[in-house]
Formats: structure tokens, C-alpha cells, sequence
């Protein structure tokens, strides 16, 4: 099972890929060429980041949160 850092650059990084593909499909359009494999190619690309989201999730909800800390002045964090 992949650890919580490796999911948010994957996640980071399908973003990226995303936002390259949105542009290209806007390139297409521009040239009157057909975009629908692209917009379907994306459409997966969403999901994809989707589900690792929802296991981004349910990993950093199983973490153990830190406890508070007490500073000087008594606030806690």
C-alpha cells in the first residue's frame, strides 16, 4: 500500500497532466479536429485522481493525530 507522501505527489503530478491535456483538447478544438478520445482520456484521468484522493483520505484519517502542545502563556496549538 503506497504511503501518504507518495499519493500526494501522484496526485500532484496527474494534476499537472490533466491541466496539460485540458489545454491540448482546447489546441483541437481550435483546429476543428475531433477531441472526443481526448475528453474521454481525461475524464478517466479525473477519476483516477479522485480515487487516490479517497485513499489519500482514508490514510491520513487513520493516522494517530499529534498531541496538543502547551507554550509559554499557557495557549495550546
Amino acid at each position: 500500500m503506497p504511503d501518504l507522501d507518495f499519493l500526494r505527489r501522484e496526485i500532484e503530478r496527474m494534476r499537472i497532466q490533466m491541466g496539460r491535456q485540458r489545454r491540448e483538447i482546447l489546441q483541437l478544438q481550435r483546429a476543428g479536429i475531433g477531441t472526443a478520445s481526448a475528453q474521454a482520456l481525461l475524464s478517466r484521468m479525473e477519476a483516477k485522481v479522485e480515487s487516490l484522493c479517497a485513499e489519500r483520505d482514508a490514510l491520513k484519517a487513520a493516522q494517530p493525530r499529534p498531541a496538543k502542545r502547551k507554550v509559554l502563556g499557557g495557549r495550546t496549538w
